[in-house]
């Protein structure tokens, strides 16, 4: 899953770096308002965690800008301006949360997980299909009861799957989601991470539609 970090204060930019990595995220951190507007406006992203106090543009200025041109991201609003009024600004011009400074980590990755869920239309953080089970806050895989041990870059792939079980996620889309825009877009990259989790979670899980991509078996074998 990919997401955008916008925050000018350099430590916490940093800080959520470290804590979206580490709950399976690839991350991209800007501290610049219009730089942010450019990427969100060009780029496909799982999760923004959105500053409001920018230089060039603030916050919520870029927010209604993508939400104007149809960007439907979801957002996770952060600002040291806590008063209820600026929280329902944030709301209105169509932040998915709102989370004021200063905050816990560890709440702000529960609330980025959530919401990432919601907008790809599950509720539930443990999710089933078949005989594979993956828990997207305990980011662990297992097939039939028995846990499998994946690395960072296969449970992104696999979570990616999962939430989107119901269409034929494109190789471009996965790589994008996987890499960022920084790769080079290597369909052989992604069939060898593909190859590595079938060996892992037996060939009839991830299935292919050849010409258009990948997708969760309903019934693996």
């Amino acid at each position: 899953m990919r997401a955008l970090a916008v925050e000018d204060d350099p430590r916490i930019a940093t800080d959520l770096d470290v804590a979206l990595s580490a709950a399976g995220f690839h991350v991209e951190t800007v501290g610049d308002g219009e730089e942010a507007w450019f990427l969100g406006d060009t780029e496909d992203y799982d999760l923004v965690v959105l500053d409001l106090g920018l230089p060039t543009l603030d916050g919520l200025a870029v927010l209604k800008r993508w939400r104007a041109a149809g960007r439907q991201m979801p957002v996770l609003i952060l600002t040291a301006r806590g008063t209820w009024s600026e929280r329902v600004e944030g709301i209105d011009a169509g932040a998915d949360d709102y989370l004021p400074k200063p905050f816990r980590m560890e709440e702000l990755v529960a609330r980025a997980r959530a919401i990432v869920r919601r907008a790809a239309g599950h509720g539930a953080a443990v999710m089933s299909i078949g005989a594979l089970t993956v828990d997207l806050n305990r980011m662990t895989v297992a097939v039939d009861g028995i846990p499998v041990d994946t690395t960072p870059l296969e449970y992104r792939l696999i979570a990616y799957l999962v939430l989107h079980r119901d269409r034929v996620v494109p190789p471009g889309e996965l790589l994008d989601h996987l890499y960022g825009e920084n790769h080079d877009r290597e369909a052989n990259a992604l069939e060898a991470v593909v190859t590595r989790l079938r060996r892992k979670l037996g060939t009839g899980v991830i299935a292919t539609r050849r010409g258009f991509g990948y997708h969760i078996d309903r019934a693996p074998a």
